[in-house]
């Protein structure tokens, strides 16, 4: 029986293009090279948002009240947090016996579990309660996919 090009392992050779780059690359540059993406994209969300007229204020809980989100804010959140992911992939990369399997189920789980932050922010608008959800999301989207890519190539 003969192996078509659709049944071929995926191994750095057998794939092309911004793939093969990444599948070449250790496990922390891809996901460093995630995050600065998924930043970007999640502060130009928070910028849309904020044209729009979302007002920019949370108070974590505890606070009496809102403060300021700043310009940059939502960048700086995607970087502090997803350095804990980048940790996660580089480990199972060594130790898991599928990776890309347990690293997606990890960090989808966990974005669901992000999403009750803004769900119970006190003090904060709805709009922004939604804003703040979605750009969980729209970060584990930019993310959580490129370092599943590099985690289901086997190498270092």
């Amino acid at each position: 029986m003969s192996v078509t090009a659709s049944q071929k392992p995926h191994t750095a050779q057998s794939v092309s293009g911004p793939t093969r780059f990444l599948a070449t690359r250790p496990v922390w540059q891809v996901g460093a090279l995630a995050v600065v993406a998924g930043a970007l994209v999640t502060e130009a969300f928070a910028l849309v948002a904020r044209g729009a007229g979302v007002p920019m204020e949370a108070a974590s809980p505890g606070e009496t009240e809102a403060a300021a989100i700043p310009v940059g804010g939502f960048a700086g959140g995607v970087v502090f947090w997803s350095i804990a992911g980048i940790v996660l992939a580089v480990a199972l990369a060594r130790w898991a016996g599928r990776p890309a399997r347990t690293f997606v189920v990890t960090t989808v789980a966990l974005t669901a579990l992000s999403l009750a932050g803004p769900a119970v922010a006190p003090h904060t608008a709805l709009s922004t309660q939604v804003v703040l959800a979605v750009s969980h999301v729209v970060a584990a989207a930019v993310i959580i996919p490129p370092l599943a890519r590099r985690l289901s190539h086997r190498h270092g």
